[in-house]
């Protein structure tokens, strides 16, 4: 046994893990586990190897995609704050591994870092542009390859993903930790807080994001200065509304930070009301009112396959589970989050194994089997009613909604879009199962090159997107470094700040999932 395998075996989270996906009597359990530990050690290491390629030797900034063959010539050419967030955490973790050595870590995030200092940004709010070229650093004002127009645009979530990564930096690295916070001291999400969104509702919800500059000519758009600048900007006609959503991490950032009021969580919809004014939704939702802080929150669900889950926007992996990697959510928050995770990873498992009949699970937005990009999702959890479909043909699913909607017809699912990412995410709450799956995938349907799992692969087509994203991959490396290196982005991301925050808000609360 190698000492970087036995390091990685001595981890009591993987240990754990481990036993529960040895078969009993197949061979030698020290055996097993070796071979386990290496297992994950090739998927951390190619990986890592498709985020290097993906990086730009000079600035540190990584490129949103490359095809699977890691050629640097077909990188994306531009990046944004969450690529360049996830390559930062991915390095920590790349370290953590083994797979780097601390002179390169150091060079690697030093790089990065220093080219965000100079990175031309909103200065008000010290908020990033949501395009650049990652090999001059510049804000884009048109697409790469097609000269599209770009009108700059500053996301709330994307900065989110960013600020999460210069916290895990911060509280992982102490060599750079001044120069994270500093980047961090200038990032207020205040910016993106409208405190009166609703006439119902008693506290504020983020925006999407804004333009500070002129919207692009079919956007609709709200002026307004939330930081009082005296400089208004153009704020997306949207707020993000929904409690099951990546967007949650600006959430959590800006609550920790004391940006706006603790309240904020408690002003997003866990479902959407019941009643059949709402019957546009995907489908009726049991649950009961509970009042926290002042606000009163509908604890709705929906039902599946004998369960009560609390739905997405789009039923994907993703929006559920992304910033669990960062928060203890299902520990913190045992009545709510420690409910509907595990339900959301067993209710994907069901759609595929059960439902769908693919075989494989795991789906979530990914590049598309055959070229482009799209959401992918399980439907039945999904508040959507247009659907994250999880098959190419976009199969309908129509459940009805009580008496106010009949159902539609029974689904004949097709070639099913399966997407490596999100079956990591799941390791956490299915171990096994989602460590079989993975393996399934990467050997019945060579959904497999030289920088890991490729984005996503159609089952029955047998159709693979052979490319590499780097926010996918980087949440691959995100959930092994959890997994092998004792939580470590978990770790760095939740100081004083966060756990003193965020960890009494989420426990407090009882959402309406559960087994039926």
């Amino acid at each position: 046994m190698t000492t970087l395998t036995r390091r990685i075996l001595l981890s009591g989270t993987l240990a754990a893990t481990l036993g529960s996906m040895i078969i009993p009597g197949a061979e030698d359990e020290a055996a097993a586990e070796e071979r386990l530990g290496l297992r994950f050690h090739r998927w951390a290491a190619d990986t890592w190897r498709s985020l290097a390629a993906m990086t730009d030797e000079h600035t540190g900034l990584t490129a949103d995609n490359i095809d699977g063959d890691l050629d640097p010539a077909s990188r994306s050419g531009y990046t944004s704050p969450t690529n360049i967030g996830g390559y930062l955490w991915s390095t920590v973790v790349a370290d953590r591994l083994g797979l780097i050595g601390g002179r390169e870590r150091a060079t690697r995030i030093d790089r990065t870092l220093r080219t965000l200092s100079r990175l031309v940004h909103h200065r008000p709010s010290g908020m990033f542009y949501n395009w650049y070229d990652e090999r001059t650093g510049e804000v884009l004002t048109s697409w790469p390859g097609s000269g599209d127009r770009v009108h700059p645009f500053l996301s709330s979530v994307d900065n989110g993903w960013l600020a999460a990564a210069l916290m895990v930096v911060a509280g992982a690295e102490r060599d750079h930790r001044a120069d994270a916070e500093r980047l961090l001291r200038r990032m207020n999400f205040a910016a993106y807080y409208n405190p009166t969104p609703r006439p119902d509702l008693a506290t504020g919800l983020l925006r999407g994001g804004f333009w500070d500059g002129e919207p692009p000519p079919d956007q609709p758009f709200v002026v307004g200065d939330y930081l009082g600048t005296g400089t208004p900007v153009n704020y997306t006609a949207n707020h993000y509304d929904t409690t099951v959503s990546e967007t949650r991490i600006a959430s959590y950032i800006g609550i920790a930070r004391r940006q706006f009021p603790a309240s904020h969580y408690f002003g997003t919809w866990r479902t959407f009301p019941a009643g059949c004014d709402w019957d546009w939704q995907e489908q009726e939702p049991v649950g009961r009112t509970r009042r926290y802080l002042g606000i009163d929150v509908f604890e709705g669900a929906y039902r599946y396959r004998g369960s009560r889950v609390v739905p997405g926007w789009g039923g994907s992996m993703f929006e559920a589970l992304m910033p669990d990697l960062f928060v203890p959510e299902a520990r913190w928050a045992p009545r709510s989050w420690g409910v509907n995770h595990p339900l959301t990873v067993r209710a994907h498992r069901l759609h595929g194994l059960t439902e769908a009949g693919y075989g494989y699970w795991g789906f979530s937005p990914a590049s598309e089997p055959g070229g482009g990009y799209r959401e992918y999702g399980v439907e039945a959890v999904g508040l959507n009613p247009d659907g994250y479909y999880s098959d190419a043909e976009k199969t309908p699913v129509d459940l009805g909604y009580g008496a106010c909607r009949l159902p539609g017809p029974a689904p004949e699912f097709g070639d099913g879009v399966i997407t490596p990412h999100a079956a990591f995410l799941a390791l956490r709450y299915e171990p096994a199962e989602a460590y079989r799956n993975l393996i399934k995938v990467a050997d019945e349907l060579g959904c497999y090159g030289a920088g890991g799992f490729y984005d996503a692969v159609a089952v029955r087509s047998g159709t693979l997107a052979r490319r590499y994203l780097s926010l996918d991959q980087a949440m691959i490396m995100g959930s092994l470094g959890n997994r092998l290196a004792d939580d470590v982005i978990r770790r760095s991301f939740c100081g004083r700040d966060v756990t003193a925050m965020i960890k009494p808000l989420i426990g407090m609360e009882t959402f309406g999932a559960g087994l039926d």
